[in-house]
């Protein structure tokens, strides 16, 4: 009789700790939740504004570096054999550049589009995969950071005549399926990997935040990420 007694206890403790639990993940899901994703996208997007929007933020790092596409990048190769890479290297420094200036526009638009995110979604997020936040809010601001960014890398690429004699060639590429066609126009690829670039970089940061979270020093970011360990 004691023993089902015993038996109870143990089983109404744990049914008080699962609880416990329950009511901490609720407690998260309604404000915390929303409260990290804001802290992780601003972090994020801080840093990887403040790694990309300077110059040789795109053009030194290996990891976001934009090169000529596809066989564009291998007639590069021919055309530093016939001591055209002066040439070459100016187009390449140009498109790289343009990401770089381009890349500080980002920032507000980040940080505001977390405004329209709903309790739901943070708490979604908080729980999801190890860049889901960075995923979100790129499938959100993706399309209008786009819009931004066009006319920057625009007026940046017209710098180089080159860039007219990249659309050209890079157009002729194109009909004959070598260049993909979204890559034909120097401007617009520029764009899609500034972009890439991008929210390659605040991926990162999320990562880094989801394995030390205590590390930030940001008591929302330890709380909310650091409940998920």
């Amino acid at each position: 009789m004691q023993r089902r007694k015993f038996t109870s206890g143990v089983v109404s403790m744990g049914g008080l700790w699962a609880l416990a639990a329950s009511a901490e993940a609720a407690s998260l899901s309604e404000g915390d939740a929303t409260l990290g994703v804001r802290a992780a996208l601003e972090r994020g997007a801080v840093a990887a504004v403040g790694l990309l929007g300077k110059s040789g933020g795109f053009l030194d790092n290996p990891k976001v570096r934009i090169p000529l596409p596809g066989f564009l990048n291998d007639a590069a190769q021919l055309l530093k054999v016939t001591g055209q890479q002066k040439r070459v290297d100016e187009l390449i420094t140009a498109m790289n550049r343009a990401a770089e200036a381009a890349v500080p526009e980002a920032k507000a638009l980040l940080v505001s589009a977390v405004k329209a995110m709903s309790v739901s979604d943070a708490t979604r997020l908080i729980r999801g995969g190890e860049n889901s936040v960075t995923q979100f809010f790129a499938e959100k601001t993706r399309t209008p950071l786009g819009v931004k960014f066009l006319p920057i890398v625009t007026r940046a690429t017209e710098k180089v005549s080159l860039a007219d004699k990249y659309n050209r060639v890079a157009g002729k590429a194109a009909g004959l399926g070598l260049v993909k066609k979204d890559d034909a126009n120097v401007q617009q690829y520029v764009t899609t990997k500034a972009l890439d670039g991008l929210f390659l970089m605040i991926g990162e940061e999320e990562r880094k935040i989801r394995q030390d979270p205590i590390g930030t020093g940001s008591a929302i970011l330890g709380k909310v990420f650091g409940s998920l360990k």
